[in-house]
């Protein structure tokens, strides 16, 4: 028994098949006018900021030979020769290294508790006032709006040189980085034990305490650890302008050509930063129950 197989219309069959073509054609269209935008828009940025790509691809190998030199001592050789001439500072550093440390692990732990503090206020869900909500939105928006080396070099003139600037400068975009993530964490949680603690005519602190924190606690924890993470190269970042730790001695080599010294202390940072990252996540990975 065969059995046919049903057909459409040759009419029908020819409207389908142009209207998948017109679809067709339309897609390609849009994505032809975007690439075209794309294209537009990179040549007018590089026109406003007077990009020579001429000059680009003709001084480009110095880059590379600068990698070279890093690599050598001041006598020519390769770093790795003579250790104890590549890291001769090996003691300042690390002190220097730990003043930086101190001041992103400050700066986080400042910033966090603000943070935490303005999340709630900052919640839709547990603060139904629109002029408040308003205020810590854009109190927040202004604290990570400004990047953190402007903050050090306000800080520095204020208060002069040394790691308080660059604490102030970490903690006040950390307020506003992570308050932003801790208010978009309290506006996810499960509103059920929001409203059964309300029922028992608990105050607001109650409330957060028992409803809201058993909920949030480890994303604020993760996230807060996330951010310890980025601080410690802003730290590392903000020596540049005096506000303490080992950017200052990285600067100087930098600008007067000791290649070495800059390799040696650009890997103690780097080997730095992968320390505390590997252990961080594993931390992270703990509270929010994903394998390590």
């Amino acid at each position: 028994m065969t059995t046919s197989v049903p057909t459409l219309p040759p009419a029908h069959s020819r409207a389908l098949a142009l209207r998948y073509e017109r679809e067709i054609g339309a897609r390609r269209s849009r994505v032809l006018l975007g690439l075209a935008v794309f294209i537009a828009a990179m040549a007018t940025a590089g026109w406003m900021t007077e990009v020579n790509l001429g000059k680009l691809f003709q001084n480009i190998g110095a880059f590379g030979s600068y990698i070279v030199r890093l690599a050598h001592l001041a006598n020519g050789e390769p770093v790795w020769t003579d250790l104890g001439e590549w890291f001769w500072g090996l003691r300042k550093w690390t002190v220097l290294l730990g003043e930086t440390l101190l001041i992103a692990y400050l700066g986080t732990a400042l910033g966090a508790v603000c943070a935490f503090i303005l999340s709630f206020p900052a919640a839709f869900n547990l603060t139904p006032s629109p002029s408040i909500r308003f205020a810590a939105r854009r109190f927040m928006e202004f604290c990570r709006s400004v990047p953190e080396i402007v903050f050090a070099l306000v800080f520095v003139i204020a208060f002069g040189l040394g790691p308080i600037p660059g604490v102030l400068a970490l903690a006040i975009h950390g307020t506003g980085a992570l308050g932003k993530l801790f208010s978009e964490i309290v506006e996810n949680i499960d509103m059920a034990p929001v409203e059964g603690i309300r029922a028992t005519g608990a105050g607001r602190v109650a409330l957060i305490r028992f409803a809201v924190l058993p909920q949030v606690l480890s994303g604020f924890v993760s996230y807060t650890l996330l951010r310890f993470e980025i601080n410690v190269r802003s730290a590392a970042v903000m020596g540049f302008v005096g506000a303490g730790g080992i950017g200052q001695d990285l600067l100087e080599a930098i600008r007067k050509f000791y290649y070495s010294d800059v390799s040696a202390i650009l890997i103690l940072i780097i080997v730095t930063v992968m320390l505390i990252d590997m252990v961080t996540e594993r931390i992270r990975h703990a509270l929010t129950g994903m394998p390590a």
